[in-house]
């Protein structure tokens, strides 16, 4: 599990089994080798976004810090949770 120190350093990579798409308001990810779909919320669909565009958690943290009202402590904390989910749920991989 990742904690407030995680490595910001680390790139993500999003496999090609894992798609997205915006349902009413919501990001929807479909793992097709599980057939398990996962929720995010505008926040988490903010992040996904953004990992899509660039897979640098320090580029994320970077973005998320300049466009919404969080201590950088707080964003830490909450990116650490978010990677962890995504990570446990097999849709990233960190390296």
């Amino acid at each position: 599990m990742y904690n407030n120190q995680m490595n910001t350093r680390q790139k993500v990579t999003i496999p090609d089994r894992v798609f997205s798409q915006i349902i009413d308001d919501e990001m929807v990810l479909l793992d097709t080798q599980s057939e398990a779909y996962f929720g995010l919320d505008a926040i988490g669909c903010e992040m996904w976004k953004q990992l899509e565009k660039n897979q640098s958690l320090e580029v994320l943290k970077t973005y998320m810090l300049a466009h919404y009202e969080v201590e950088a402590p707080q964003l830490s904390q909450d990116m650490a949770h978010f990677i962890d989910h995504l990570v446990k749920n097999k849709l990233i991989e960190i390296g």
